[in-house]
């Protein structure tokens, strides 16, 4: 049977979404009776288990739909909620079902060719359209409850909130608000009661929902206006009192946020975007954190609480349900009151384990028709193209990613007063293993050229705003001294940066000097030839991650817009492809930069 789900008992003006007032859920039907008071003599433990995934991404299954296969990796890391089916049911039957949670930490209907099939092929919002295909593996697995990621907005509100009214559980998001009232869009908690033998007062668990603040940069068009995401820190603080107030003895919090303490959008958003230690340091009371969004594997992390000097744990699960949180709280009953005494948390490894074999029943149609949908062809290339190399080495397949985008802006803005400005395109390496091969093209050989569901955006910028621009991109590689050994596996992501906030640029032609410090990187910058005119301006064709100030470049979040749309880049690569029919580089690579060390090429 579903869990109870918590009823709205207002709606926001603005939204139309739900504002919570209260989190309880009924106990669960197989708990104990209400057994005797306890020994005051003898303190009442008792033990449990939460569980937590984060990041899921639409993994469903073991499968890799842009190589149409099994996924394997060098580490031998296995994928997908079937697996984590199996590793909660071992769980639950060593623990007792009634002694377990399990929560999430967001992303989730997001990340895989089966997530873009459910929310634009065929769509979860159409009249009579489908259940998405991660709320029936949610629900059927059990989850009590899950906190919002930033990429449950990609797709817009309506297909979030239809995504929502699917579950069984709530969406939880404490700091995703109503943009006028500030009251909550979603509902801030959810509390279950537990019952331990022995004892005649339950157990009473919350757990507090927090989502990322970059949500009002990376998905500004779908939400401003709409909702606002304040700091975590500062909702922590506002709604875990509340929670100890209304008689929770656990405070868990599931946060989709990292613990670095780090933003990669800079000062554009005044709160910080991996703060889940910043929450368990300066909030009180909150017994343990189940983190997400980086990406990262943490069993355990010890935090000290700076008021009250109790620890408070962290535990990160990998991503793509290839690894499981395990919490287990050890609680004691004395004076009148439960209180936690210990925390401890570990991670389980998916490849450890098989498919819930209910899991694939239930999901195997689904599937197939995803399977069937990417291996459809679109053309046919020439020869094989690949990223490879990409990170340091302008590459045929990006050059792809530009020639398409410069297509449609100027095809976007042809007639308009802005036709007479050269229109130049921005593209990142996001995939190191991405391979178009010669022969026949299918949709999931550009999808895992594309693996985001970005749109494309038209800014306007000077020639000195698009050198500053380059400059910060060039920061992406190592200082690496004349006559010194070039690394390509140390040479780029210096300081932490990820591929995907590395940018190509093309239409300018440029070398990027690794032997120079940072910030004085971009040498021989030209345009048609001739130096680049700082005055010049041009049309730049972007993400509208990179528009809204996703990875912090210089100027183009101010950058005057002047065209957007809704159609994913993805989309317009194969219907680019899709028109030609035949994919030859001769029609749209070039070499537009290069490596050097003191104007001599490092390859």
């Amino acid at each position: 049977m579903p869990l109870n789900r918590r009823k709205f008992l207002k709606k926001s003006a603005a939204t139309g979404a739900g504002v919570a007032i209260a989190g309880a859920a009924a106990a669960p039907a197989d708990a104990a009776t209400t057994p005797a008071p306890a020994d005051r003599k003898h303190p009442r433990r008792y033990s449990l288990t939460v569980m937590g995934t984060t990041d899921l991404h639409g993994h469903v299954f073991n499968w890799d739909y842009f190589k149409d296969a099994e996924y394997t990796d060098k580490a031998g890391n296995a994928q997908g909620l079937a697996r984590i089916s199996t590793l909660v049911n071992g769980i639950r039957a060593e623990k007792g079902r009634r002694n377990t949670l399990l929560i999430d930490a967001g992303d989730t209907i997001q990340g895989t060719p089966l997530t873009y099939y459910y929310a634009k092929v065929d769509p979860i919002t159409a009249e009579g359209g489908p259940v998405h295909p991660m709320a029936q593996a949610m629900n059927a697995i059990g989850f009590d409850a899950a906190a919002l990621g930033n990429h449950e907005f990609n797709y817009g509100i309506e297909t979030l909130r239809r995504f929502e009214e699917q579950l069984d559980f709530p969406l939880l998001g404490a700091n995703a608000v109503d943009a006028k009232t500030l009251r909550p869009a979603f509902p801030p908690y959810f509390m279950k009661t537990f019952h331990a033998p022995g004892c005649g007062r339950p157990v009473k668990v919350a757990v507090l929902g927090l989502t990322n603040p970059g949500i009002a940069i990376w998905d500004k068009a779908y939400v401003q206006g709409k909702l606002a995401f304040p700091g975590l820190e500062e909702q922590a603080a506002k709604w875990v009192p509340k929670l100890k107030s209304m008689g929770a003895d656990v405070v868990i919090v599931s946060a989709h946020s990292g613990s670095s303490g780090t933003s990669s959008y800079g000062d554009q958003v005044p709160y910080v975007e991996n703060a889940a230690a910043n929450v368990a340091r300066l909030v009180p009371d909150i017994d343990a954190i189940l983190v997400g969004h980086a990406h990262v594997e943490i069993p355990e992390l010890k935090v000290v609480n700076e008021k009250t000097g109790r620890t408070v744990v962290l535990s990160e699960p990998l991503a793509y349900a290839e690894r499981l949180s395990v919490f287990d709280i050890g609680l004691v009953f004395a004076k009148g009151r439960w209180s936690v005494e210990s925390v401890a948390s570990k991670v389980l490894n998916s490849n450890a384990v098989a498919d819930d074999p209910e899991i694939v029943k239930l999901l195997s149609d689904e599937h197939a028709k995803v399977v069937e949908y990417v291996n459809q062809v679109v053309g046919t290339a020439t020869q094989t193209l690949t990223t490879v190399e990409a990170r340091y080495k302008d590459a045929p397949i990006i050059d792809l990613i530009t020639r398409v985008q410069e297509d449609v802006v100027k095809a976007a803005l042809a007639g308009t007063e802005y036709a007479s400005l050269p229109v130049i395109s921005q593209a990142s390496p996001f995939s190191r293993t991405s391979e178009i091969p010669a022969g026949e093209v299918t949709i999931r050989d550009l999808s895992s050229l594309y693996v985001y569901d970005n749109t494309l955006v038209a800014k306007v910028m000077t020639g000195a705003q698009l050198r500053a621009y380059l400059e910060y991109s060039a920061e992406y590689f190592v200082q690496t001294a004349v006559g010194a050994v070039v690394d390509v596996e140390k040479l780029t992501n210096a300081n932490g940066r990820p591929d995907y906030n590395y940018d190509y640029v093309s239409g300018l032609s440029y070398d990027i000097d690794i032997a120079r410090a940072p910030g004085s990187r971009i040498r021989n910058l030209t345009y048609q030839g001739a130096a680049l005119d700082d005055g010049q301006r041009f049309v730049f064709a972007v993400n509208n991650y990179r528009a809204n100030g996703g990875g912090a470049f210089p100027h183009v979040a101010s950058a005057q817009e002047v065209w957007s749309e809704s159609t994913e880049i993805r989309t317009r690569i194969a219907e680019w492809v899709t028109a030609k029919g035949v994919l030859d580089p001769a029609d749209f690579a070039s070499v537009d930069w290069r490596l050097t060390r003191e104007g001599t090429p490092v390859f």
